[in-house]
């Protein structure tokens, strides 16, 4: 008499199925988000080493972007996303202006490598500026290795 539930003993049955859809869910999630940033990244680049570096904030990273910057046989590859700009930096600068026009917090982060010289830096920092962007970080390791 009495009482809902199912009959039995009293035990609860555990429910396999609803967890692994939530696990899913979460694991599409995570992969969602970290593979946009990890797009931006490109492995070839030896950062420079800073020991004195500050550490990041965290800051929104849907508010930043990152470009890399290679040093290949005395030329500098300047590299934004996946698309190469080294030819053509007027587009860089338009892509970027758009970005800031779209998102007023929009950042840069320069990830140049070490071999690269302090001009090739500037250039880029030029565009970034024309862009309109004035919120600009430089990637660099703490330690070599």
């Amino acid at each position: 008499m009495g009482g809902g539930g199912g009959g039995g003993d009293g035990e609860p049955e555990f429910q396999i199925a609803p967890m692994i859809d939530v696990l899913l869910v979460l694991l599409i999630f995570f992969m969602s988000i970290t593979s946009a940033q990890v797009l931006q990244i490109d492995k070839d680049i030896k950062l420079p080493v800073a020991p004195d570096a500050k550490k990041k904030e965290d800051k929104n990273q849907m508010n930043e972007g990152a470009i890399n910057v290679a040093y290949l046989a005395n030329k500098s590859i300047i590299k934004f996303g996946s698309t190469d700009f080294s030819d053509n930096l007027q587009t860089l600068t338009d892509n970027l202006t758009t970005m800031k026009r779209n998102n007023p917090l929009y950042r840069i982060v320069i990830r140049g490598d070490r071999a690269v010289p302090a001009v090739e830096i500037q250039k880029v920092m030029n565009v970034i500026g024309q862009a309109g962007i004035d919120d600009i970080s430089f990637s660099a390791l703490n330690t070599d290795g």
